[in-house]
């Protein structure tokens, strides 16, 4: 069994669980697990006895699942565990063929350390390569393919565009930032497509514009969390804070270098920027001072950081000074990132990380080549997971946010990359299961499209995580229903550990396995049937002559009588090969009688009256089986003797041929019917 070291180093350093007393001392009660079969693993419990296996685990692809049969007083399980139990098996990474990507694009090939382009679930903005000042291009989702060689493009600043960014609360809404040193704000048009019938397509006028700034403006983002506020950062080295609504800047931060990333935290009211004094920095935006500043990577190139979501961390990739590209995990107010940098290899790209706060993954994308990492954060660790790798490099990429990904296909994330700056491919990570329904471990509540706060009252102290929707709506395509921020999937972690009946109790009655003595009659009576259709597979039954195998199904109606055998099987049983009297899956739906026997503290009163049940079932059971062999017995024997009239018919019309040869007209006639006789005999 494969342990991660977190759960060996911070979980349970000693091997024991509160409320626990362990079958094998040393047992985490959270282990790495591959797939999401059942647990099959004995614990024990002062309510009783859990009976959990774990599969034997292959490959690197491992995710954290916790399995504690009491989660409200285990330190182990934290409460996003109990809360949301999520057991998610390989993530694979899927390419798309080119017939359905985004063809005949022309990408910027500006310089600048960029992402290029930017998705939303309805639309991808791309920057654009263009004459006559900059431009980028607005994308539908829907219209795959290879584009028209004229598109609208969205036109208005007087140089190269370096960023987009679109607003999370209103899909049509988009702000850009150029290198004439303004920030623009656009709407996209309501039915907008790229194929239009004019020679010439209109290209798009900003909706506002924002100036403030005195040389190029880098980066552009909206907040998270409160509506229409979007952070830029400039090569004058400040960071200005924008309300859309008004085109105001209220609060201008002094930056002491160019910023190289910039990234919020999940209630919008810290910023988190790296800079090219390779130095990281932690904001509070609103009181216009670093609350935090650490040495970040010590290599040459530029270093990027993300904040983990509604968790406390942040990850940042950059260079060692031996130019190896690295990751590593900060917390605020530590100086040193959580177990050091990691490196993952040399290739000379920078890392573009991405966070996805519904599955707890962090996505590495290398700009230069064309592999994607990607790692889950659980106990303060980022777990590697697994890595997507293809032969084409890309230069930019960009992921739709959580409400956009489809949920009938269990896809967990989806990704654009530029192809050679010509095409754009999308990427879908799912995780491959049989079902059909709804999958609520791997979908709990995504961010929706209400923001906690308005922009005034964010400019005025409040702050808030925003409301969330159930993703199960967007699964039955209803209106997304909204959940609050903290609001947890009802999946309930008890399911798989619930404590069933121990194994002292009292053992199975050896009656529930009714041995049955006509099993060689049985095999006789198939095998005339065999035979008897053998011979003609042509004939049909008669309609005054029941068929045996309708009589062989009649035993069905059995199931009314056993109720109270499955009342009183005990959870042990469930392991064991079931015999062919024995029901397995309705002993699984009367779970809950069987806990309630066996929390009752004397529970040897209740066994007289049960075993008397179970005595007068299973001698129903057992009248049941007697009736049946007699019925097969008798069908045996009449298939048996049809037979034999058969035979001896056909013997004698035999004989007779060969005797009479061409004869009289009444010996013809007397061959001619016994003839008919054998044929219905045999019909």
């Amino acid at each position: 069994m494969r342990r991660s070291q977190a759960d060996q180093g911070r979980v349970h350093a000693d091997g024991t669980c509160p409320g626990l007393s362990r079958a094998s001392p040393g047992w985490p009660s959270v282990v790495s697990l591959a797939g999401s079969q059942p647990p099959q693993q004995s614990l024990h419990h002062r309510q009783g006895q859990v009976s959990v296996k774990y599969p034997p685990l292959s490959g690197t692809n491992l995710l954290l699942a916790a399995y504690c049969p009491n989660p409200s007083r285990c330190p182990a399980v934290s409460s996003e565990r109990r809360s949301i139990p999520r057991l998610l098996g390989h993530v694979f990474g899927k390419p798309t063929r080119k017939e359905f990507c985004y063809d005949n694009l022309r990408i910027s090939h500006n310089a600048w350390d960029t992402n290029l382009i930017k998705a939303n679930p309805e639309y991808l903005a791309v920057n654009w390569e263009s004459s006559g000042g900059g431009a980028f291009a607005v994308i539908p989702l829907n219209e795959r393919g290879k584009l028209p060689d004229q598109i609208p493009l969205f036109r208005g600043h007087t140089a190269a565009v370096l960023d987009t960014d679109w607003n999370p609360f209103n899909d049509r809404l988009i702000a850009s930032a150029s290198d004439d040193g303004k920030v623009f704000v656009w709407q996209v048009p309501e039915n907008f497509t790229l194929y239009t019938d004019a020679e010439e397509p209109a290209d798009v006028s900003p909706l506002s514009k924002l100036s403030g700034h005195t040389r190029k403006v880098g980066h552009v983002l909206f907040n998270p969390a409160a509506e229409n506020i979007l952070a830029s950062s400039s090569g004058d080295l400040t960071v200005k804070f924008w309300d859309v609504e008004t085109g105001q800047a209220p609060i201008t931060i002094k930056h002491p270098d160019i910023v190289q990333s910039l990234s919020w935290s999940a209630n919008g009211t810290m910023l988190v920027t790296t800079s090219r004094d390779k130095k990281l920095r932690v904001w509070d935006v609103r009181q216009q001072s670093a609350v935090h500043e650490y040495q970040g990577h010590e290599g040459a190139k530029n270093s990027r950081a993300v904040w983990l979501g509604e968790h406390n961390r942040i990850a940042t990739t950059g260079f060692s000074r031996m130019s190896d590209r690295q990751v590593a995990l900060w917390e605020p107010g530590r100086k040193d990132p959580i177990g050091g940098f990691t490196s993952l290899d040399s290739i000379s790209g920078v890392c573009m990380p991405f966070w996805d706060d519904g599955s707890n993954c962090l996505y590495l994308a290398g700009k230069g080549d064309g592999n994607i990492r990607y790692f889950e954060y659980e106990n303060d660790k980022l777990e590697f997971l697994a890595e997507y790798k293809s032969g084409d490099p890309q230069r930019g990429i960009a992921f739709v946010p959580r409400r956009g990904v489809n949920v009938h296909e269990n896809e967990i994330m989806r990704a654009y990359k530029t192809v050679n700056d010509q095409y754009i491919e999308p990427i879908s990570f799912t995780v491959p299961r049989r079902a059909e329904t709804f999958q609520s471990d791997i979908y709990p509540p995504a961010t929706g499209l209400k923001p906690a706060v308005s922009a005034q009252e964010w400019f005025d102290g409040k702050d808030g995580i925003p409301a969330k929707i159930d993703m199960e709506s967007i699964y039955e395509g209803t209106a997304p229903r909204e959940v609050p921020a903290d609001y947890k999937p009802p999946t309930a972690v008890s399911s798989p550990i619930q404590p069933p009946v121990s194994k002292m109790e009292s053992t199975p009655p050896p009656a529930t396995r009714v041995p049955t003595s006509t099993v060689a009659d049985q095999k006789a009576s198939m095998s005339a049937i065999a035979n008897k259709f053998q011979d003609n597979e042509d004939a049909e039954p008669s309609e005054g002559e029941s068929s045996p195998f309708e009589e062989v199904s009649r035993p069905a109606a059995r199931a009314a009588a056993p109720v109270s055998v499955r009342t009183s099987l005990p959870p042990a049983s469930a392991g064991k090969t079931p015999s062919p009297t024995t029901y397995q899956t309705p002993v699984q739906k009367l779970a809950s009688p069987v806990r309630t026997t066996a929390a009752a503290p004397a529970p040897a009163p209740a066994a007289s009256p049960s075993s008397g049940n179970v005595e007068a079932s299973l001698s129903q059971i057992t009248q049941l089986l007697e009736q049946q062999s007699r019925i097969i017995g008798a069908q045996s024997d009449k298939i048996q003797a049809q037979s034999q009239i058969i035979s001896h018919l056909a013997t004698e019309v035999e004989t007779l041929k060969k005797r009479v040869g061409p004869g009289p007209q009444d010996q013809s006639e007397r061959i001619r019917q016994l003839e008919l006789e054998l044929e219905a005999a045999r019909s």
